[in-house]
């Protein structure tokens, strides 16, 4: 289900990076020392009173050029209104009411969309009467928050959930594969689609960014019903989204949400640069089977071995992702195609693939008795016995004597071996460690 997005907008120097922080927690954390991972983030996931939102951090979205502070800020602003279904107006106490943030209130004026009105930098109680020139900026009571103590964090959080809108689920049956394409601007993501339908659907242009909405396409091949959610959308042209390289990021992340499969387009002609790292970063942590497509094969030079070292390039990009195949093609001649959607019905099964408890740990015995875990300081880890407890992606849980002594090294050693044992191309597998007696 896809989840509603919370924008937090503001000029500079309010704190949205810190009070961004806060909002996500730690939930990034787990997949920092991932090699390949860009630490950049302007996009995050936060839950309270068990309602899921993603989060954008305006902050973190620069605009090229020479713009103006003004003008800088208001395109940010129209970048999240856009994107956004609640926003999380941020000004601060300590400059009181400036022309910035008039600026930007007449922007969210405009917008129709629900506001939250956060006043940070009220680190004690006697910064707390400063809020209240706030409410000449329109938007009802304002929220005294801090973001460096955290204060003031909770009653931001339930009003933001308290407006957030309830977004149904798509109807479409449990058997459909729904397929996000995702990358960055121009890597050829409309003229795949078009390409796999076999008809021109969807507006293709050489000009980064044309499309002009994101679009659900159903079809069936081979007895097989898929979607194809065509990230390249744009729902308004403009400047802000020519000049801001993250804004794709954020497209994407809706459509990946709702993926089961997950196309990350490369331009074979063009190579892989760090946006293609970002972007397919955030396919790994929505736990989505992915696919590289590196696409316009046809216009690279090539020789028996450009393949190879194309494959090599990209296992080295994306060190976090060696479990996604790789199909190179081209959306323009349809050569190769042929061999996408098999792969794509291929990763689907074995995203939402169960393993029975006994195969499971006849796999992780075996794999023990062949390596076992080393010692630390004295002690060693006991594996008593592993389940599977979810699936989309495949999910383990790893009972054992302490989770402390289960090394980054050793998890990855049991993941590589429960690959080889059941397949798994395509997903990535998630492995908890839980004491034993947490089981119950």
């Amino acid at each position: 289900m896809a989840r509603p997005v919370v924008a937090i907008v503001g000029r500079p120097n309010v704190g949205k990076s810190t009070i961004f922080n806060r909002l996500i927690g730690d939930r990034l954390a787990i997949v920092e020392d991932k090699p390949g991972i860009t630490r950049d983030r302007i996009y995050g996931v936060s839950e309270w009173n068990s309602k899921s939102f993603s989060v954008i951090d305006t902050g973190g979205i620069e605009i090229d050029g020479d713009d103006v502070m003004l003008k800088s800020i208001r395109m940010q602003a129209e970048l999240a209104i856009e994107e956004a279904d609640v926003i999380v107006f941020m000004c601060d106490a300590k400059s009181g009411v400036t022309q910035s943030d008039e600026e930007v209130a007449q922007i969210l004026f405009r917008s129709g969309k629900p506001i939250v009105l956060a006043v940070n930098k009220v680190d004690n109680l006697s910064r707390h009467d400063e809020i209240y020139e706030f409410y000449s900026l329109g938007f009802g009571d304002p929220i005294a928050i801090s973001g460096s103590h955290g204060t003031g964090i909770g009653d931001l959080l339930d009003a933001i959930v308290e407006i957030l809108p309830d977004l149904s689920d798509d109807d479409y049956d449990e058997d459909v594969i729904r397929v996000a394409l995702i990358g960055r601007p121009n890597v050829g993501k409309s003229s795949l689609v078009n390409a796999i339908l076999g008809e021109e659907r969807v507006i293709v242009s050489d000009i980064a960014g044309t499309t002009r909405d994101a679009i659900d396409t159903p079809f069936e091949k081979d007895g097989q019903r898929y979607v194809l959610i065509d990230t390249a959308g744009m729902r308004k042209r403009g400047k802000v989204y020519e000049t801001t390289e993250k804004y794709s990021v954020m497209r994407a992340m809706r459509a990946i949400e709702r993926a089961d499969v997950v196309l990350v387009v490369i331009n074979g002609d063009e190579g892989i640069i760090d946006q293609d790292k970002h972007i397919a970063g955030y396919a790994y942590e929505a736990g989505k089977a992915s696919i590289f497509v590196v696409n316009k094969w046809d216009v690279v030079d090539k020789d028996d071995k450009t393949m190879h070292q194309f494959e090599k390039k990209i296992r080295d990009h994306f060190l976090f992702m060696t479990y996604a195949p790789i199909v190179f093609l081209s959306a323009k001649t349809k050569s190769r195609l042929h061999k996408l959607l098999p792969v794509v019905q291929h990763v689907a099964e074995q995203h939402s693939l169960r393993v029975q408890t006994h195969l499971l740990n006849d796999v992780v015995s075996d794999a023990v008795a062949i390596n076992p875990p080393p010692t630390d300081k004295g002690r060693r880890l006991r594996i008593n016995y592993v389940t599977q407890v979810a699936v989309k992606p495949p999910t383990m849980v790893v009972f054992v004597n302490d989770p402390e002594l289960m090394h980054f090294s050793y998890e990855r050693y049991l993941e590589n071996k429960i690959r080889s044992a059941f397949d798994f191309e395509g997903t990535p597998i998630r492995i908890f460690t839980r004491r034993k007696s947490d089981e119950s």
